[in-house]
């Protein structure tokens, strides 16, 4: 089963090589943590989600996927920014998770991060939780038919 924590360090250290940026710049902008909660696998990204950054949250949720995990909740508590590149591996996530027969649940948006959603219409094709707790407590199914 899937256990354990990814940081951005861990994840993205080579990626971050092969494009050739250097030093903290990059490195510290965007952590990914995840864990097994039950039926679902909580992606938490803490900092700025952009084109810089995107990768380090894309692996992880692809990984999330890859190990059976259809049902993915993006804790947005610690999410400062995202911008168009971010949006699009959240929804590039969603239609991999809904096609394996779950979907992505955003919990706890920041104000700032909630306007983008709100913007680009994104939020009409996410189930959107004010809280983490309440992302876990939706039954699986149940999700679906308010999104």
């Amino acid at each position: 089963m899937f256990e354990g924590v990814i940081s951005s360090h861990d994840v993205g250290r080579e990626r971050r090589m092969d494009r050739g940026t250097v030093g903290s710049a990059q490195s510290g902008r965007l952590l990914v943590e995840v864990r097994e909660e039950g039926p679902s696998a909580v992606v938490t990204p803490a900092g700025e989600l952009d084109h810089h950054t995107a990768d380090l949250l894309r692996e992880p949720l692809d990984d999330c996927l890859a190990k059976g995990f259809s049902r993915l909740v993006v804790d947005c508590s610690r999410l400062e920014f995202c911008d168009s590149t971010g949006l699009n591996v959240l929804l590039g996530a969603r239609l991999k998770a809904e096609a394996a027969g779950g979907g992505v649940h955003l919990a706890g948006m920041l104000p700032v991060v909630s306007r983008v959603f709100e913007i680009t219409g994104a939020d009409a094709v996410f189930t959107v939780h004010d809280t983490l707790e309440a992302a876990l407590a939706d039954e699986p199914g149940e999700a679906e038919e308010a999104g």
